[in-house]
Parts: structure tokens; C-alpha cells; sequence
């Protein structure tokens, strides 16, 4: 019996010592090392135990620090609106702002991807005129999937029928708002890349399946069925859309 337990003393004393030389080697790598409330018997565990705290407590420190510093590059450090809500809801998802767009008071964000001639006629409102343009449309907000996309080369030579674009003067309501708020100013040949607001009735499409009511609308079923499931969803869909605007011709 008692050398069943000079054995078992023993083996427990040679585990203990080789706890602490792993731990010792690696502290030497640098590496932080977990302290058990099992290995007892070190003067040494509340140093390690406290010198682990608070470079645990330093790397949590940078992380943050550097995690934020990204995300404002990437997003600014404004948010203005909320851009998931229902009725009476609120799920606290923000609007998303991009750091090379122009936000408009209205809320719509607009980039120029490409500019028009200089010598390009420019579309105003006021004129009265018809705004000829190509469109692609995605639903940024939900898996950035595409409900229109015709297929035509972006920048390229006006051809074709007119009857093929879409076309709608500035004080058309019948139009979404952010349509007619983004193509003023355009000149022809130009693309312009607008992203909209979720749950914004001024320059979106209206809730539930009165979306159908406005333009422009997708040239297919396939645009609808993707753009109808976005906006006649009542779940947690984040209904911002993104559309790329090429003005083709004014007349």
C-alpha cells in the first residue's frame, strides 16, 4: 500500500514539473499561457494570471480599436436613418453610408461612373423634356441580386429602337423619386450609379405589392419575382436598392 502510494506521489510530482516546463517554454515563445486552479503549489500563478489579464485586456484594446478605424474608412461615421422597420418596428439596422457617393439631403447617394462629353446636351427638369435611358437594378441589400440587367454594353454608342429604354420626364410621379432626382443634371452619355434608401416612400418603391404601381419596372419576370420578393417581404430584409442610370438621349 505504501508504495502503491509513493508511486502515485511520484507520477503526480513528475506531472506538476512537467506542466511547469511546458509553461515555461511557452512563456518564452511569447505565447500566453492558461493557468489551472488544478497545477496549484507556484508562487508565480497570480503574477502570470494577472500579467495574462492585461495583455489579453491590451490585445481586446487593438482589435477594437483597429476593427473601428476600419469601418469608418469603409463607412463613414454618420449613420441618419433607420433602413429595416415594419409597422411599429424598429430592428435597428442602419443605413449604410458609402465614402466615395454624394448623399443628398433626400437621402440618395449618387456616384458618377462615368461623365458625359463636355459638348453633351444636359438634362433639367424644368425643360420638360423625355429622358431616354438604359438601367440595371440589384437588390444591394439582400444579396445584391439582379432584377434588371438588359445586357447592353454601358457606355457604348446609342443604338437600337427607343421603345427598347425606358423613358419618363422629371415631374413624372409615376416614376420613384429617386429616378427623377438623379438624372438631373446628367449629361447624355453619361452613368450614373444611385443607391436607395430602404423604407424611404419619397424616393423608393411603396410598400407591399404597390411597388407594381410605380416605374420603372423590371423587364421580365425573372426582375419581377427577384424585386417582388425584396419589397413584399415583411421579414428582416433590408430593402436598399442600388440602380446604374445611363442617359441615352433627351427629347
Amino acid at each position: 500500500m505504501a508504495t502503491a502510494t509513493a508511486t502515485a506521489t511520484t507520477r503526480g510530482a513528475a506531472r506538476a514539473s512537467a506542466r511547469r516546463a511546458t509553461r515555461a517554454r511557452r512563456a518564452a515563445r511569447g505565447t500566453i499561457v492558461r493557468v489551472s486552479a488544478r497545477d496549484g503549489g507556484d508562487d508565480d500563478d497570480g503574477a502570470r494570471a494577472t500579467t495574462r489579464r492585461a495583455t489579453l485586456a491590451t490585445l481586446a484594446c487593438a482589435v477594437t480599436t483597429t476593427t473601428t478605424a476600419r469601418a469608418r474608412a469603409d463607412y463613414g461615421d454618420t449613420v441618419y436613418m433607420n433602413a429595416l422597420q415594419g409597422e411599429g418596428k424598429d430592428y435597428g439596422k442602419k443605413e449604410v453610408l458609402y465614402p466615395d457617393f454624394e448623399r443628398t439631403s433626400s437621402g440618395l447617394q449618387y456616384k458618377d461612373m462615368k461623365l458625359g462629353n463636355d459638348d453633351a446636351a444636359t438634362y433639367e427638369g424644368k425643360s420638360g423634356k423625355t429622358a431616354v435611358v438604359d438601367w440595371d437594378g440589384y437588390t444591394i441589400g439582400y444579396y445584391g441580386r439582379p432584377f434588371e440587367a438588359r445586357n447592353k454594353s454601358k457606355g457604348g454608342a446609342f443604338t437600337g429602337d427607343e421603345k427598347d429604354f425606358f423613358r419618363f420626364k422629371a415631374d413624372d410621379e409615376k416614376v420613384i423619386g429617386a429616378f427623377r432626382e438623379a438624372i438631373e443634371g446628367m449629361k447624355v452619355g453619361s452613368i450614373r450609379r444611385i443607391i436607395v434608401p430602404a423604407n424611404n416612400a419619397k424616393l423608393g418603391y411603396p410598400d407591399g405589392k404597390k411597388w407594381r404601381t410605380m416605374q420603372p419596372q423590371p423587364a421580365n419576370f425573372s426582375g419581377e419575382r427577384a424585386l417582388g420578393f425584396v419589397l413584399e417581404n415583411q421579414g428582416m430584409i433590408d430593402k436598399t436598392l442600388l440602380f446604374d442610370i445611363e442617359l441615352l438621349a433627351i427629347r
